[in-house]
């Protein structure tokens, strides 16, 4: 399809392409449904019900706008974090702050600085605006802190993308490895600190630093823990300029009255997150010991997922994968190599990680002949 004449210069350079496809646009060309939805790292444990009815509730008042300024999940979050509610920015998930934060940072030429095969969308965004992104390679299973850090300084990055606990591979750095790499990030840089599955990651992940360094920006979000993903709720915490200056780009009515209340009773019920974090950690357990019987290699895992190191190359991974798919689970993978012969199952309930153990030797079995042939 040719492009509209009318894009920039940069929009028409870019390829139309979606960084994920999605499992509902899959279950359409299959023109079935998923037996288990074990690929988007959603929560299928759910969110608290004191959430539900929150949003039942706001349901009839819909009809008015959500509070441009989220006041009270912002204040709500002051208090949970006991920092002042000035050094946090609520949006529409992390996949919006991080294009607001790359839209206010990135001009065209700008250098950015993230792993090979990490979280994809953070690079649409910076492509969309123009900046040059350089890549370090994982260090092992863990992306590599050191790497990311002596890039930055080699092309004088302007921005540094780190997820941790990160996604795909599910690793975890401590807290103290963290808070070397902030104190190491370059004059003049910023650090992206994704912290999108921190409510699932052992104690000591988090490092402590002060909300105004102006050296890191961290962004947490109410989509993985909290079971929150389809309301679209986030945060990051910094620096107060920073913070203040996203109020010259975001979209004030973003973030609906729903999605609030949502928010800030999810955020009230701890105790609910509390089950789900012992769901989590006792599926992680679950999918660990499927994998171990059919001779595949669990990673450890901080987040609502495992990847499963399928012990040969991308190809095979593909084919289990695909394979999987084709019994009805979702499932994914990681994009780049090495860490491409690994696939990615999310925690669930029993019923659909009983359908993927009885899926699993069947797919192998179908990429093992098809490696033979």
């Amino acid at each position: 399809m040719q492009d509209d004449p009318r894009l920039t210069p940069l929009a028409a350079a870019l390829p139309a392409t979606v960084p994920f496809v999605g499992p509902e646009a899959q279950e359409r060309a299959r023109n079935q449904l998923f037996r288990a939805r074990l690929g988007a790292n959603e929560s299928g444990f759910g969110p608290s019900p004191q959430a539900i009815r929150a949003m039942q509730d706001a349901a009839a008042e819909v009809w008015k706008y959500g509070d441009p300024g989220s006041y009270d999940l912002q204040e709500a979050l002051s208090a949970h974090h006991q920092i002042p509610a000035a050094n946090i920015m609520v949006g529409e998930g992390i996949d919006s702050l991080l294009g607001l934060l790359v839209r206010l940072l990135i001009s065209k030429g700008d250098n950015v600085v993230t792993s090979a095969g990490a979280y994809p969308t953070f690079n649409y965004h910076v492509t969309g605006f123009g900046g040059t992104i350089h890549t370090v390679p994982y260090a092992g299973d863990y992306e590599d802190p050191d790497r990311l850090i002596a890039k930055a300084k080699d092309v004088g990055a302007k921005l540094i993308y780190m997820s941790n606990p990160d996604n795909p591979m599910g690793s975890a750095h401590s807290a103290e490895t963290m808070a070397r790499m902030i104190a190491a990030v370059p004059e003049g840089a910023l650090l992206i600190l994704d912290e999108a599955y921190l409510e699932l990651a052992p104690d000591g992940t988090t490092p402590a630093v002060s909300p105004d360094d102006p050296r890191v920006i961290r962004m947490r979000t109410f989509s993985k823990g909290y079971g929150l993903a389809g309301a679209r709720v986030g945060y990051a915490i910094g620096a107060k300029p920073l913070m203040s200056a996203f109020n010259k780009v975001r979209n004030h009515f973003g973030l609906s009255r729903l999605s609030q209340a949502g928010a800030l009773a999810a955020l009230a019920d701890q105790e609910w997150l509390q089950s789900v974090q012992s769901s989590v950690a006792s599926c992680r357990d679950h999918i660990g010991k499927i994998a171990l019987a059919h001779g595949l290699t669990p990673l450890t895992s901080a987040t609502n997922f495992v990847t499963i190191d399928c012990a040969k190359d991308g190809a095979f991974a593909r084919s289990v994968l695909s394979n999987l798919i084709a019994q009805g689970i979702f499932v994914r993978m990681p994009f780049v190599a090495p860490q491409d012969r690994c696939i990615r199952v999310g925690c669930a309930p029993q019923r659909e990680i009983d359908a993927f153990a009885e899926a699993l030797p069947a797919a192998l079995n179908a990429a093992n002949n098809a490696t033979i042939t």
